[in-house]
């Protein structure tokens, strides 16, 4: 059984090869379920005027319900995450589709706060689920020569789900109210059903599972079950890993979510731009993003993710200050422009520079793990802002998140180095 299990292992060294008709059927549907992700984001989003005229809400009560959407996905993440490692990656996708798309369309019939509130919870849980298991999959499947600009292009999805949500919204809610939007949701059922049948888990997580079902035969003390949570700080190194990255990602989400949350209140209230302008220069944004995430992978695959994730974060962080204090009736548009451009690039890189930086036995535990213990962080930036907005203006608050993206951006840039792991290898 010991030369079995060696054997195993000489052959879990050498990169597994995807064949190019699965790994772009894959990457079809894991594109599809993070766009399904991000309307379901916006949806929230874009009926809460909506939900405070129906259910009464105070101003406090509405922003809980963004609050608790970031709490279910964070504990979503970090079950989805070992879920992957345990289950496999493709089976976490399908579940999470069809859980959300029923819990998602379940709010539609919810009659009080409360109600709303507590579906909300259990139904954003796949929210970061589905983060974690679409980017591990294709992690596993592209070549590494194009992986990073696949994650990337992935990425988009998340962009074109809040346009596809604005879009939607902006035809039913006036016409047919925000309940038949949600009641929409459970039509990416199909894409979990078809899922199902027509993608196969990765070949990296397969051999994975077969060595460890054969050191485990083998009765070795090292095949003892135990979490992959407990062996990721078993071993100093990916401990050390995962500190680092639970900060970083920690970082970039309180940034992100605060910017994302506020940026259009600050248009409108602090800049007096009127709604239907600031409107148009958030779509130009997402629009603008959706370039940089694609430009951000192609570059990255040919200089390092380390480079171009440092770029886009410490550019971030240090062009919010320009936006603030530089701002002109005649410059903010493209002011917002290039800073559409300088944001979209972390979340284009953070999700490779990530999986490379864990073997395959603990990949989704770790990359779930970190990215999700960060994201319990970035509950409190959209309160941050909101607290610092009663004494100053939005923009002090926007400040704050600038120096979050500074952080995330250097603790990768001194500590952390790119393509440590090769996903495409059972590690």
């Amino acid at each position: 059984m010991t030369t079995e299990i060696m054997k195993q292992e000489n052959n879990s060294t050498e990169a597994i090869q995807t064949p190019k008709k699965i790994w772009i059927t894959a990457f079809i549907f894991a594109f599809f379920a993070l766009l399904c992700d991000g309307a379901d984001l916006g949806f929230l989003a874009l009926s809460l005027t909506s939900l405070k005229a129906e259910f009464h809400l105070t101003g406090l009560q509405a922003g809980m319900l963004g609050s608790l959407t970031l709490f279910g996905s964070a504990i979503g993440g970090l079950f989805g995450g070992w879920a992957c490692d345990r289950f496999g990656r493709v089976r976490v996708i399908v579940f999470f589709v069809a859980y959300s798309s029923v819990l998602t369309c379940a709010l539609g019939f919810t009659h009080s706060y409360e109600q709303f509130a507590v579906i909300r919870v259990f139904g954003s849980m796949g929210l970061g689920a589905l983060y974690i298991a679409c980017n591990v999959l294709i992690s596993e499947m592209i070549p590494t020569k194009h992986r990073s600009t696949a994650l990337a292009t992935l990425m988009t999805g998340y962009t074109l789900g809040s346009l596809l949500a604005t879009l939607l919204a902006g035809h039913i809610i006036p016409i047919h109210g925000w309940r038949f939007l949600y009641w929409i949701a459970i039509t990416p059922i199909v894409l979990s059903i078809l899922m199902h049948f027509l993608v196969p888990e990765s070949e990296s997580w397969k051999r994975s599972r077969q060595l460890r079902a054969a050191k485990i035969e083998s009765n070795t003390q090292s095949a003892k079950p135990q979490s992959t949570y407990r062996e990721i700080f078993k071993d100093k190194k990916h401990g050390t890993m995962f500190i680092l990255w639970v900060i970083s990602t920690g970082a970039l989400q309180f940034g992100y979510y605060g910017v994302s949350n506020w940026l259009p209140a600050y248009l409108e209230s602090d800049l007096g731009i009127k709604f239907k302008e600031m409107a148009m220069y958030m779509v130009g944004t997402f629009i603008i993003m959706i370039f940089a995430k694609i430009i951000a992978g192609i570059v990255a695959d040919k200089l390092g993710r380390r480079a171009v994730f440092a770029f886009g974060t410490i550019g971030t962080a240090l062009f919010i200050p320009v936006i603030v204090y530089l701002n002109t009736p005649t410059n903010i548009l493209w002011l917002m422009l290039f800073f559409g451009f300088l944001y979209g690039i972390p979340y284009a890189i953070n999700a490779v520079y990530m999986t490379e930086s864990f073997p395959t036995s603990i990949r989704g535990s770790a990359v779930g793990g970190a990215y999700n213990v960060g994201k319990v962080l970035s509950i409190f930036s959209p309160l941050t802002i909101g607290y610092l907005s009663q004494n100053g203006s939005i923009g002090l608050g926007l400040l704050v998140m600038a120096g979050a993206y500074f952080i995330c951006g250097v603790i990768p840039l001194l500590f952390i180095k790119d393509r440590l792991y090769n996903p495409q290898k059972a590690d």
